[in-house]
């Protein structure tokens, strides 16, 4: 438990300085922000800690070899000598992710088949049996990447990408990933403290990683981690880890969300997703037009919601008019609060007709977005 091993969290582009900063606030050894995500040097257990607490990572990676590959001799020799038994059982089963830019091997299926070949036929050599290779569900998943010939092997602590929760029940429409959700709270400048309003909801994503984040739910509390399905995996240490993280989720006070949407089915599934993150008692969901909505007050608080982009949901120019007229009721009715709204592009983000704002540039799946952030 207590060797130390060389960690790379990935990340989707542009979140690289939230996950730095989770990373630091964790006290993760070590950790440096990199392309594509932070590097770290820790213990397994550190690697539990980031798997359970880290909101916007997708996979934690550990390095087990690091080598050149002028060939694929080359590459299934160095395979072939790693130790796999750590990780997997002989009659385990196991995938193979491979990632290759200007190199030799360039053929991503065809390196995944060396290396698939070089871990059975060390299991085979050793035991006389060979594990299977599984696409879904593997007890082990190998990630291969190489970049101008030098091989970095890892093994998926994570499993599943980290995105899947556990808590979502009703998907909804072009919903948006749990992931960039809580990296759009985390650069909102939200202070865990003022109301959250989100007028266009849909599955509720970012207002339950948000009462995830204010109720100190971890948000892999409610899932399974690759590591749990390895060999040598110390199951009674990690149920007592995971117990003691559990007890520190603090119970619904004073703070409030609200969440609306036109979609009488988006507002029930919300709901439902809700209750299976554990911070139903934190959210109030209701039918409603974002544009009927009435702002209390002197109530302060923050406005933040995906926005229709027009790609894959609705008319473009039908957006960009529902843009100007968002921008201009939240400029209106809305003073003293916060807005952080994703949208899809620059276009788009003028369309609000806020007078001072920044943008921050995100990717949701395939679509370039910008994060807009302004006073109101």
């Amino acid at each position: 438990m207590n060797q130390k091993h060389t960690f790379f969290i990935t990340c989707a582009p542009g979140i690289e300085p939230v996950l730095h900063r989770e990373a630091r606030e964790l006290k993760l050894p070590k950790a440096e922000r990199q392309v594509g995500g932070v590097f770290f040097k820790g213990t397994m257990k550190d690697a539990w800690r980031a798997n359970m607490e880290m909101r916007t990572a997708i996979r934690v990676l550990r390095r087990i070899e690091r080598f050149e590959v002028p060939d694929d001799k080359q590459l299934y020799k160095n395979v072939r000598r790693v130790d796999w038994s750590q990780f997997l059982k002989p009659d385990g089963t196991f995938f193979v992710d491979a990632q290759c830019k200007e190199s030799e091997l360039d053929h991503t299926q065809f390196v995944a088949q060396r290396v698939k070949d070089g871990v059975v036929d060390a299991f085979r050599a050793a035991t006389g049996r060979r594990p299977r290779v599984a696409k879904e569900g593997a007890d082990l998943r190998i990630h291969v990447h190489i970049w101008r010939d030098r091989c970095i092997l890892s093994v998926d602590t994570s499993g599943d990408s980290l995105h899947k929760r556990g808590w979502r029940q009703y998907q909804g429409r072009a919903p948006l990933a749990e992931t960039l959700a809580a990296a759009v709270v985390m650069l909102s400048g939200w202070d865990k403290q003022a109301p959250l309003v989100d007028l266009f909801c849909g599955s509720g994503t970012l207002l339950i990683e948000a009462a995830m984040i204010a109720a100190n739910v971890p948000p892999g509390g409610w899932r399974k981690f690759g590591f749990e399905n390895w060999a040598d995996h110390n199951a009674d240490a990690y149920r007592r880890f995971k117990e003691q993280r559990m007890t520190q989720v603090r119970k619904a006070g004073k703070l409030r969300f609200q969440g609306r949407d036109l979609n009488v089915e988006h507002v029930a599934g919300a709901q439902i997703n809700a209750e299976a993150a554990g911070v139903e008692d934190w959210i109030d969901f209701e039918r409603g037009n974002a544009f009927n909505y009435e702002a209390k007050a002197g109530w302060n608080g923050f406005m933040i919601s995906n926005l229709p982009y027009g790609v894959r949901v609705g008319d473009p120019v039908e957006i960009e008019a529902m843009h100007h007229q968002f921008g201009a009721q939240l400029r209106r009715d809305c003073r003293g609060y916060r807005a952080s709204l994703l949208t899809g592009d620059r276009r788009l983000a003028h369309a609000l007709g806020f007078e001072k704002w920044e943008q921050i540039a995100l990717q949701n799946g395939s679509i370039q977005c910008k994060l807009v952030n302004a006073e109101l």
